[in-house]
């Protein structure tokens, strides 16, 4: 499993509407863009890595209480074991009427072989 695949799993679960790089589809009220931030090798001690940390930016958007939208959203990685880096307040959007929120998550995966 990788980090946009449990994300996307989670958010959609919560019946979020959620897009990897850019919304594609008509946004609704609320919705999640996922940026992949990085992917490297955090934890080794010898010449090869068994562990690799992935980061993903959850940028939300939402028209309603942003609070509100934020707090389900945490609750839900924190329930599934992602590690909370960042969150921010970006801006409230005039042009299109949405708040906009970053939440920045990095979780562990151990190296599958090849």
């Amino acid at each position: 499993m990788t980090i946009l695949a449990e994300i996307n799993t989670l958010l959609s679960d919560m019946s979020i509407q959620v897009e990897t790089g850019k919304l594609s589809d008509k946004a609704l009220d609320e919705y999640v863009v996922l940026v992949p931030i990085s992917d490297n090798f955090s934890f080794f001690c010898d010449d090869m890595p068994k562990y690799e940390t992935s980061e993903v930016r959850l940028s939300i958007f939402t028209k309603g209480n942003y609070i509100k939208f934020k707090n389900k959203i945490v609750k839900g990685l924190l329930d599934k074991k992602f590690t909370i880096t960042d969150k921010r307040y970006v801006e409230y959007e005039n042009d299109t009427g949405y708040h906009h929120y970053n939440i920045d998550v990095a979780k562990y995966y151990e190296m599958e072989e090849v």
